[in-house]
Order: structure tokens, then sequence, then C-alpha cells
């Protein structure tokens, strides 16, 4: 089979008129890398599946992806994480690498077969939950060490979460909700980052939403800690005061303050946040129709993370596009040792659009940025030199 080339993809574009006319209308990027998604396959199909992620994936610019384990089974050893690898050869249109759980079934008591799924994963990581026990990350971070892998942690303290599931700022207190403090983060982001240190091993801190957070990494690299970490395009975007009684502006962590998000924007701007990852986290309509309270935690994000980003953060001013594209694709890539070789995609970058959750290629349709005014539609993507995405 012939492969796409970058000049035969702007040629069919041209073909069918989705081309710009104007050079300086479209870009051709590197295919876009997201090392937190949720696929849900195995265990939960209902919510998405492997083809439907990768597709809803292609659709924003993403070649490459990795897949968080909270699934059924739990990739915590070989025979576990084969059921998923067997479903990303049979279903995935771009390249999906999934991690490996730190702890059995995510349970944070016994260590998972680390070793086993080692030459297979990312990296490892109990995503949705905080590993509680000090000596258990302690241990994970040894055997990941000797095993040349970095460890991924979701950062929350469970003793300081008191049934909170949004901040607790201005809005849970004038709105009747139960807050989530910062602390329930940093605090164990701190921890960890004393273990690393002390290890020696890579660590990554997963979607970072606090000021506190951002401080903590940045003198931990200052003093030669091995830490890069993440944060999401909504907490780049929004806060707090931006939430409404929907459980589509639900998530974990949540928006936090006008103050964090500044915090997380300065971060993104001096290097002290590496990459912008998602948490593509998909839920069926009615798991997300019980307002803020009781909806299930997560948002999609994959279609909207480059027009919102390039909208809000680079049409403004705030950074330039080839940041934006170390943050979404060069970063994550090199810091978890992912090839993509030619991949690429193409943006035209000057008509504006509404997003519309209908048009979706995911399962899910929860996004806080339904509505959107954004630029920067994804025309062609572009995977081993096969379109698997085209307007």
């Amino acid at each position: 089979m012939q492969k796409m080339t970058r000049e035969q993809a702007l040629t069919i574009l041209a073909d069918k008129g989705l081309l710009p006319h104007s050079p300086d209308s479209y870009v051709i990027l590197p295919g876009l890398c997201d090392v937190h998604v949720h696929f849900r396959e195995p265990g939960f199909l209902y919510k998405e599946t492997m083809a439907s992620g990768s597709r809803a994936a292609a659709r924003g610019g993403y070649t490459a992806v990795c897949t968080m384990p909270n699934l059924d089974p739990v990739p915590d050893s070989a025979e576990h994480l084969q059921v998923q690898l067997d479903a990303i050869d049979k279903d995935a249109c771009i390249r999906v690498i999934p991690y490996g759980a730190i702890t059995i079934g995510e349970r944070g008591e016994n260590l998972a077969a680390l070793d086993e799924m080692a030459d297979k994963v990312c990296a490892f990581s109990d995503d949705g939950r905080g590993v509680q026990d000090d000596d258990m990350m302690r241990r994970a971070m040894t055997e990941a060490k000797r095993l040349g892998k970095i460890v991924a942690a979701h950062c929350e303290v469970n003793d300081l979460l008191r049934g909170g599931y949004i901040h607790d700022g201005a809005y849970a207190a004038a709105h009747g909700h139960r807050g989530i403090c910062s602390e329930s983060e940093w605090g164990q982001i701190a921890r960890d980052l004393r273990l690393a240190k002390e290890i020696g091993c890579a660590y990554h801190v997963c979607h970072i939403s606090t000021k506190e957070s951002v401080e903590l990494i940045r003198q931990a690299k200052a003093e030669g800690v091995d830490v890069t970490c993440e944060t999401g395009p909504h907490y780049l975007t929004m806060c707090d005061e931006d939430l409404q009684e929907d459980g589509r502006f639900k998530m974990n962590p949540p928006l936090r303050s006008r103050e964090d998000m500044l915090a997380l924007i300065e971060g993104i701007k001096d290097g002290t946040i590496d990459m912008i990852a998602t948490d593509h986290a998909p839920h069926s309509a009615e798991e997300k129709a019980r307002g803020l309270e009781k909806s299930a935690m997560g948002v999609v994000g994959l279609e909207t993370a480059f027009p919102v980003l390039y909208t809000k953060l680079v049409k403004t001013g705030i950074i330039t596009l080839d940041k934006l594209i170390v943050l979404m694709s060069t970063n994550p890539k090199k810091r978890f040792g992912i090839d993509t070789g030619d991949d690429f995609t193409v943006f035209a970058l000057d008509t504006p659009y509404t997003v519309d959750p209908e048009e979706f290629l995911t399962m899910g349709r929860a996004t806080p940025f339904a509505g959107w005014e954004v630029y920067g539609k994804c025309l062609m993507t572009v995977h081993n030199g096969n379109v698997v995405y085209s307007l």
C-alpha cells in the first residue's frame, strides 16, 4: 500500500475544497500525543470502545495515546494486560500504548506484576486512585527504577476528600456543594516528590490543578528530581467561576480557582508543566445527567483539545503555536519514549466553528466546551502513512 505523503494529503484536501486558499490559514503538524486517556475497553464498552476512542483521537489530530488502567480486568499482570493489547491490535486506528497498574486491581494493597508488563506498557499508574501507603509507593518506585519505567501518579489523599465532588471554593460555598480541598492533590504530590528524590526513579504527575502543585514541582525540578507533569485543557481555560449545575462540568481533579488557573498558565509558560493531556474520560449520557453532586467524574476532550487551546492560549498571545506543539506532541513523546515516525495532522486555523458534542466520534458527549466558538479544525490525520481521519 502506498503511504500518504504530506503533499498528497494537501492535494486531496484541495480537491475536496477543504484546504484554505492561503497557506497561512492552515498548518501541517506532527501527530499529537496524549499520555492520559480512558478508552474503557476492556470492561466498560457502553462508555467507549477502542475503535470509537481511537477514531475520536484521530479526529482531534492525535496519532498516539496512552490508555489508563482503570479497566476490567485491570492490567496488573501479563495475562490481564493481554486482553487490552488484543483489543488494540484489532480495533485501534492510531498508536495506542497502555499503562500497567501499580497495584493489583488498583486497590493499593499488593504490588502488581510490574516486571511481566514492563516491555509492553508506557509506564505504571493506578490512575483514578492515589496510592495511599507510603511504603507501597516506595516499593513501586524502586521496582520501576529497576525496570527503567516511569511511575505516573494520580495524586489524591483519600482522608482529605470528605465526600467532596467540586473544588472547595466560592462556588461550592454559594451553592451548598461539598468541596474537594487543594491539599488532597498537592499533599500527595509532596510525598511522592520526596520518594522520587530518595529513590531516583522517573516520576510523572497526572492532571495537576492547583497552584501549590505547580510550585512543588517547580522546586523539585530545581533540586534535580526526575519529574514531569501534565495538566488538562479545561484547567488552563476554566475555573470554578465557570461552573454550572451540570454533570459536564464535573471531573477529578475539579475545576479550581482563578488563581490556580493562572498559576497553571504560568507553569506551561516557564516549563514547569511539561505537557497537556486531556484525561479523556467518557461516560454514558445517563451517568452524566445527575448534576454536579451525583454525576460520574470525567469529561471527554480529545476532539476539542487543540482548538480550545489554540483559541484561548495561542490566538490570545499567551503562548506561541510552536510552544503548544511542544506541549501536545514533542514533550509527551520524548518523556514516554513514543516514536510516531512521519505521522502528521492538518489543521485549518482561521475559520471559526462551534463545538457540538453531537458531532463527536467518541461515545461520550459530556464536555464543558459545548457551544464554544473555537478556531483550529482538524482536516486530516495520517498515521503510518494511512489516512485515519479526514473531514
